[in-house]
């Protein structure tokens, strides 16, 4: 990670770690009104099959975020190629872990402190958002070692890469459709469906094309 690069998403990076930090401080103002235990994980149906620590939910789960984040943020401006990846789709992915973040500490402190919160709802619908979002920038995105479909066949042909790319577009907006969709048909194969999809097709689509000599 370069300074300069540092320099440049400064602000990004100063105001995504302090959303990130927001829930360590909620937690802590309402320290005395959670529960020692904490709902952190759910299933389809919204039933708590998982639990944490108050001092986990209140620091460990915020401060892994906060860590990802920087290490998004390593990654990708360590690129060897990052100057094919545009600042607008640099700061994009920089905002999904924020994005999460919030939308998950107001799930667990939500249903820590007894509201009813429709999770099913929330998470298909923020994934979706993300989805759509990525797939209006995905074909956009030059070939680089950290953003987009990362396999040989496109890292070693620009024109598999920018095919295979804008079909992972498409498809991820299609994706992103379903799982909005699921926010209100809340089934549980919908999400299996789109993420098998969303691993498999990518990878045979530019397999398909190698096979063609592109």
């Amino acid at each position: 990670m370069e300074i300069s690069m540092l320099k440049k998403y400064k602000w990004t990076m100063i105001s995504t770690s302090i959303i990130l930090i927001i829930p360590v401080i909620f937690g802590l103002v309402m320290w005395n009104s959670l529960p020692d235990m904490i709902p952190t994980h759910f299933d389809a149906a919204n039933n708590v099959n998982g639990w944490s620590s108050k001092g986990t939910a209140v620091l460990g789960i915020p401060l892994f975020m906060l860590a990802i984040q920087w290490l998004v943020f390593a990654v990708t401006t360590s690129d060897p190629r990052r100057q094919n990846i545009s600042p607008r789709i640099q700061c994009l992915i920089l905002w999904i872990t924020p994005a999460v973040s919030i939308v998950e500490a107001i799930v667990i402190y939500g249903t820590a402190l007894g509201i009813d919160i429709d999770i099913t709802l929330f998470v298909n619908i923020l994934l979706g958002i993300i989805f759509i979002v990525l797939g209006n920038y995905m074909h956009k995105v030059k070939q680089n070692y950290s953003i987009g479909v990362k396999i040989s066949w496109t890292l070693n042909s620009e024109e598999n890469w920018n095919r295979t790319n804008r079909m992972s577009s498409w498809l991820l907006i299609i994706c992103g459709i379903a799982f909005i969709a699921n926010a209100f048909l809340k089934t549980s194969y919908i999400p299996a469906i789109v993420i098998v999809l969303f691993l498999v097709v990518p990878f045979a689509y530019s397999y398909y094309l190698y096979r063609k000599g592109v």
